[in-house]
């Protein structure tokens, strides 16, 4: 993938951002199981920084999606994973279909203060019972005058505690599980809406996650994204960006252990020689990293796919797939050379290790990228490649 100057000038602007913003108040955030959410959107919202490939006439930059992946990966500089993931959220998950298919009305509402950091999304999709699978989902959106009516609940939602509005998916009528979805956007203040205390997480601690549950909760029909009907597809399409966003965003992490790691090994000294001197430490290490860099190149090699129009759900899947079991083997593998300080609950690489385990579940298990990606080789029993 070709990068510009403005790649460049764009990767030090997040860079400096998480230098300055971010990391000095990381250790504090981890332990308080929050950070101020409204204050951080706000100044990333000042630098343009949560609408980078949103349309301009809604405050977006306007730029093709390689940008928003250079943004990606300097989030993963962070020293956690929970703030560049609530980030992720307001900016790959909540709202790439508002950005694609949603009315004026209900872009200047929503998506405008979204890019801004005025307002703050989450994406309300996974259930106790259905969480990659999408199509099992229970919510339901009930048509009443020119209302729907919404019963039901979501589990898992990052953001939702201090979210304005949620992008919802559920079920709009008794039609086949894939066309009878659609998305709407609900603001969280609508009676009806009750959230359950934080969920306590193994890891990304730092962000904010809970519960959210609809009794009867009533929302105007124009707050509906794109046709009636079509949800699933949209939420397919929406995905892609967040696996490729979720990819993205491990690798600068993922380096950053193994340079921890690199550097602990020379200081720590065992039978009178440093660790790193062992061979199957130092070559381990040199393995690792040539895997993360093949991780690189196939986010890159996906991006630019992307940018073409192509379908990457086959190359996405493969990245998202890559990643969270990439992100498992370099976590585990670096956690093991630190020894007993590895094993302790603010090593950094303890941290990642807890953090990482998300990428493998969140977004669809590595099951169902398998799935995907064993359907579109047209080697699913039944089923023809395409």
């Amino acid at each position: 993938m070709h990068f510009t100057q403005e790649h460049d000038e764009l990767r030090r602007t997040v860079k400096n951002f998480v230098d300055r913003e971010i990391n000095p108040y990381v250790d504090e955030w981890e332990k308080d199981g929050r950070f101020p959410m409204r204050e951080l959107f706000k100044k990333a919202g000042d630098l343009g920084l949560l609408g980078i490939s949103k349309p301009e006439k809604f405050g977006g930059m306007g730029l093709d999606y390689s940008y928003s992946i250079v943004a990606a990966e300097e989030f993963g500089t962070a020293h956690c994973g929970g703030v560049p993931l609530a980030i992720g959220v307001q900016t790959d998950m909540c709202t790439p279909a508002l950005a694609r298919f949603g009315s004026d009305e209900l872009r200047e509402q929503f998506l405008a203060p979204a890019i801004a950091g005025d307002m703050i999304g989450c994406i309300g999709v996974s259930e106790t019972t259905a969480g990659s699978d999408v199509a099992g989902l229970k919510t339901t959106a009930r048509k009443d005058g020119d209302d729907y009516v919404i019963n039901g609940h979501k589990m898992w939602i990052t953001n939702s505690p201090q979210a304005d509005f949620i992008c919802l998916l559920a079920n709009t009528s008794d039609d086949k599980p894939h066309v009878n979805k659609s998305m709407i956007i609900v603001p969280m203040n609508t009676p009806g809406i009750t959230l359950s205390p934080h969920l306590d997480k193994l890891g990304m601690r730092s962000s904010e996650t809970a519960q959210v549950f609809f009794d009867n909760v009533r929302v105007p029909q124009r707050y509906r994204v794109g046709h009636e009907g079509a949800g699933f597809m949209m939420q397919m399409l929406q995905f892609q960006e967040e696996r490729l966003f979720g990819a993205a965003n491990i690798i600068k992490g993922l380096e950053l252990c193994v340079d921890q790691t690199i550097e602990y090994c020379r200081e720590r000294k065992t039978f009178g020689n440093a660790l790193i001197d062992n061979q199957v430490i130092h070559f381990r290490l040199a393995e690792l990293s040539t895997e993360i860099e093949a991780l690189r190149a196939l986010v890159y090699q996906a991006t630019e796919q992307y940018i073409k129009g192509r379908d990457v759900t086959k190359l996405a899947s493969m990245a998202k797939l890559k990643a969270g079991r990439l992100g498992r083997e370099v976590t585990d593998s670096c956690l093991q050379y630190w020894g007993g300080m590895g094993f302790m609950w603010d090593n950094p690489v303890s941290r990642a290790y807890r953090d990482v385990r998300l990428v493998s579940i969140g977004g669809g298990a590595d099951e169902i990228m398998l799935g995907i990606i064993c359907k579109m080789m047209g080697i699913l029993p039944g089923k023809k490649k395409g």
